[in-house]
């Protein structure tokens, strides 16, 4: 692999010692994980993803294992320091959570390349121009976070990752030709993986399905469906179904809008060739 195609660093110890104790548990009371994921009312699959520390379990699987468990209250407890990511907004950390557990993801964006397809150099580009100034301690932690989050799309091959990006976020020169070469041949090699779907909406198009502003849309693994906007200092979780139906039918006609994949990838060629 080349150095922009290796995955992010590993992360912190903490999903891995919330799971290594769920597993302990589970096997103190003498169960497989697929007897406690019918208990639990999650895949096998699932269960061993939260003890090996891929995933995040949510707080519904903290209150189901809790009761199968011995309700201790330890898993409910911990969980809270676990869903604690240093990096992340406040108001950006359930969603941050709840794309750890998604089946699908989907996201549009038309302010800056969206955090899941940033090279490391844009990232510190992007929070190197927050206001008030960040300190050399938060920015590395902004931008450990934001890469952190990058590795599910190697971590989750069978998990579909669509985004829709408009044409001037990389146009844009943040950061210096350098910075925006760099970002064009990371996101390049993230666009050709076989779960991650890239499309970029043209400067020159003469209609617009979401023109209310970037949206994010995922599924869980129990079908239920959820949105995310995100403003200046603020996030909202959208759960309420009639609200993400409209936010979803925005997306699947930008879709059509916007370039095909081929085509999206030929014009960021074509955009790293002119730098």
């Amino acid at each position: 692999m080349t150095d922009i195609e290796r995955p992010p660093p590993d992360c912190t110890d903490s999903l891995r010692t919330y799971g290594a104790v769920v597993q302990a548990l589970r096997e103190h009371a003498g169960l497989s994980r697929e007897e406690f994921g019918n208990l639990v009312q999650y895949s096998k699959h699932t269960v061993a993803s939260v003890e090996l520390g891929r995933r995040l379990p949510d707080q519904d699987f903290a209150e189901r294992a809790e009761e199968v468990l011995g309700n201790t209250g330890a898993l409910r407890n911990a969980l809270k320091f676990v869903t604690r990511q240093p990096g992340l907004a406040a108001w950006f950390r359930e969603w941050a959570r709840l794309e750890k557990l998604a089946v699908s993801l989907c996201t549009y964006e038309c302010r800056l390349v969206p955090g899941l397809l940033s090279s490391d150099g844009y990232t510190r580009a992007v929070f190197d121009n927050s206001i008030p100034l960040l300190t050399e301690e938060e920015l590395e932690a902004q931008v450990a976070a934001r890469m952190e989050r990058q590795k599910m799309l190697w971590e989750r091959p069978d998990v579909p990752f669509s985004f829709i990006v408009e044409e001037w976020v990389f146009r844009a020169r943040l950061g210096g030709k350098e910075v925006m070469r760099g970002l064009l041949d990371h996101v390049l090699v993230l666009s050709a993986r076989r779960n991650v779907t890239l499309q970029i909406m043209p400067m020159d198009s003469e209609v617009h399905a979401c023109l209310a502003g970037p949206l994010q849309l995922l599924e869980t693994p129990e079908g239920r469906r959820l949105a995310y906007s995100e403003g200046q200092q603020n996030g909202r979780l959208i759960a309420d179904a009639k609200e993400v139906s409209v936010l979803q039918q925005r997306y699947d006609k930008l879709r059509s809008q916007a370039l095909n994949p081929k085509d999206s990838r030929d014009l960021l060629e074509k955009l790293r060739g002119e730098l």
